[in-house]
């Protein structure tokens, strides 16, 4: 356990006080003016003009994000204790794993990297952090997370114990069925020639397809019913057969619970992808680190938005086989606040699905 850190938490009453002093002086001044309650909700989400905030817009802004951050501790906390997750033990889910976590010393910052909730914004800015210029990076071939590790070598635990003293430890979190579907498309649907994730796809095909058409070579066509990926469907029979092996997950899909274990590590900061714009500038200023780095967006949504791309791959998947990913990542689902909302009603019943044999 680590000791508590009493200037960050004297630090948080602070922003609580100055917010709770100043939100009135703030609404005076807003007050009658649409407009201008607009002008500060976008300002909150746009770094670039942070510098033209009053000082009391900047306060109430923080005040209101620090209150937020505030509940996320609490609720992660409590529910941690809820679920028996909090005390230690030899097993994956009660010891810490200091594995993904990137430690920057001289900006006393601690990230665990959950890919495909922000990482590759965040792994550019821990790459400034680390020295490497803005134009070497765009430039650079290599990946991003390798030129990490040149100057963020894995933790040991004990490592990552003392750096957690006087560092902002923080995480990015998202709905984990919208993170799991980011990572199909990525890594499966969309995978590179000749990568292990496109190898992994041609066997999902050989052992879940249904038909006698197995994973086809590059001269025959793919079509809606057969493409030369696994479709969705597939992809979650395959992660159901997983977890029910007790294998491990591919990095890019294992729950969050797993890979950074927050009921072990004290996360002092839990961004959410839902509100990352407004959680980003708010880890920035915390870290004071304003100067140096800003809030970023490498890879935004083209083309469809999240809730077609959620409502176009959800409904080819049955209801039972929603509640299988819910019992995959049900603890990042109860640790972070998330729900079912808005998926289950996208489910097949078995007597709709197309594997279900006519009676």
């Amino acid at each position: 356990m680590r000791p508590p850190r009493y200037c960050r938490f004297l630090r948080r009453c602070v922003f609580l006080v100055v917010g709770i002093t100043i939100v009135p002086a703030v609404f005076m001044i807003l007050a009658g003016s649409e407009a201008g309650v607009g002008r500060l909700h976008h300002q909150s989400a746009s770094q670039h003009k942070n510098d033209s905030w009053s000082h009391e817009a900047m306060s109430y802004w923080m005040s209101e994000v620090e209150a937020r951050m505030v509940q996320r501790r609490h609720h992660l906390k409590q529910t941690c204790t809820m679920l028996g997750l909090d005390v230690s033990g030899n097993d994956s889910l009660h010891r810490p794993n200091p594995w993904e976590f990137l430690v920057n010393r001289p900006y006393h910052l601690v990230w665990c990297n959950v890919f495909k909730a922000a990482s590759t914004s965040w792994m550019y800015n821990f790459n400034i952090l680390a020295g490497y210029n803005s134009k070497f990076l765009k430039n650079s071939k290599l990946v991003p997370l390798n030129l990490a590790r040149r100057r963020y070598p894995r933790p040991s635990l004990h490592a990552l114990q003392q750096a957690l003293h006087d560092s902002i430890a923080f995480l990015i979190v998202r709905h984990p069925l919208e993170r799991l579907l980011s990572a199909y498309r990525d890594k499966i649907q969309f995978s590179l020639p000749h990568t292990l994730h496109q190898k992994l796809g041609n066997e999902i095909i050989l052992k879940y397809r249904k038909n006698k058409q197995k994973a086809k070579g590059p001269g025959n066509k793919s079509t809606p019913k057969n493409p030369r990926w696994p479709t969705f469907s597939e992809f979650v029979q395959y992660l159901v057969n997983i977890q029910q092996k007790g294998d491990p997950f591919d990095m890019h899909w294992t729950p969050i619970t797993h890979f950074c274990t927050p009921c072990q590590v004290d996360f002092d900061i839990i961004l959410k992808f839902e509100t990352l714009q407004e959680d980003q500038n708010y880890l920035i200023h915390q870290a004071g680190l304003q100067d140096v780095i800003r809030p970023e967006w490498k890879n935004p949504a083209k083309g469809r938005t999240t809730t077609e791309l959620v409502t176009s791959y959800y409904s080819q998947l049955t209801t039972a086989q929603i509640f299988q990913l819910y019992h995959i990542y049900r603890y990042d689902f109860e640790l972070f606040g998330y729900t079912l909302d808005g998926y289950l009603e996208l489910g097949m019943t078995e007597s709709n699905s197309p594997d279900t044999p006519p009676t």
